[in-house]
């Protein structure tokens, strides 16, 4: 019967832990790096009814981007939030007869990163329809 050795970290050779605490180190500077790229983000979500207008305005605010020379991430459609009703036709004679209406809400995000002062100036000018809602975070 062969007995199995346990391996504790005296036994393991040092260039081992070395090799180990080196890749550590390397994935720590990498996330340094990107953290320094991506300082701040805006990020704008838009709600409407009608899907024609919110990529209407998701088009006015990604050239107000492209103008000012900042990088856009998106515009990202997020599920449509459907919410359905239903209502009795009749109240007394046809009381099994019922109507179904829905309403849908259409989304979309836009990220915006490393804005500057312009760009956050020229948003906030931004005259949008009046079906759209829209939501700015920084």
């Amino acid at each position: 019967m062969a007995i199995a050795k346990k391996t504790t970290p005296s036994s393991q050779s040092s260039s081992k832990i070395k090799k180990k605490i080196g890749k550590a180190k390397k994935t720590e500077d990498v996330f340094r790096v990107e953290e320094q790229n991506f300082k701040s983000k805006l990020r704008i979500k838009l709600k409407a009814y009608d899907h024609k207008i919110i990529d209407n305005s998701v088009r006015q605010i990604i050239e107000i981007a492209n103008r000012y020379g900042v990088e856009v991430i998106g515009p990202v459609p997020l599920p449509t939030e459907i919410n359905k009703y239903t209502v009795n036709r009749s109240s007394f004679v046809h009381k099994n007869a019922r109507e179904q209406f829905e309403m849908r809400v259409h989304k979309r995000i836009i990220d915006i990163l490393n804005p500057n002062n312009e760009i956050i100036e020229a948003l906030r000018d931004l005259n949008l329809p009046s079906g759209v809602d829209i939501t700015i975070k920084v």
